[in-house]
C-alpha cells in the first residue's frame, strides 16, 4: 500500500512538471486573456472579446526567440493578395529592448544647442 501511494505521488509530480505554467490568465463576460509559457520560454497564448456589435474577435499568438507571431485570428485582416496570419508570416521585436542601442542617445547632451544666444527658443534636440 505504501508504495502504490508513492508511486502514484511520483506519477503525479511528472505531470505538473511537464505541464506548461499558466503565465497569466483573466476573464470578463466580454473578454479572455490567457497565456502560457513552456520549458523554453515560448510564450503562447490567445485573447478574445466581443465587440459592441456581437460578434466574437479571437487572437491565438506564440512568442519565442523568433518574436511575437500571430497563429490564427479573426481579427487581423487578411492582404490584398489574400494572405492572412499564420504563425509563418515575419516575426516582429523591439529593438528597443537591445541593451545598448539607446543608451548613448539617451545620454548625450551633445545634441542640445547650448550656447546662450538672446533667442531661447532654438534649443532643438536631435534624436
Amino acid at each position: 500500500m505504501h508504495y502504490s501511494t508513492i508511486l502514484v505521488l511520483a506519477g503525479l509530480a511528472v505531470l505538473a512538471a511537464a505541464r506548461p505554467e499558466t503565465a497569466f490568465s483573466h476573464e470578463t463576460d466580454d473578454q479572455h486573456h490567457g497565456q502560457n509559457i513552456d520549458d523554453d520560454n515560448t510564450f503562447t497564448g490567445s485573447y478574445r472579446w466581443m465587440s459592441p456589435e456581437g460578434v466574437e474577435y479571437f487572437v491565438n499568438y506564440v512568442a519565442d526567440e523568433d518574436g511575437f507571431r500571430i497563429l490564427e485570428s479573426n481579427a487581423v485582416p487578411v492582404s490584398s493578395a489574400g494572405v492572412k496570419a499564420d504563425g509563418s508570416q515575419g516575426a516582429f521585436h523591439s529593438d528597443e529592448l537591445d541593451d545598448d542601442l539607446y543608451e548613448d542617445d539617451l545620454h548625450d547632451d551633445s545634441d542640445f544647442d547650448d550656447h546662450d544666444d538672446d533667442d531661447d527658443d532654438d534649443h532643438i534636440l536631435v534624436l
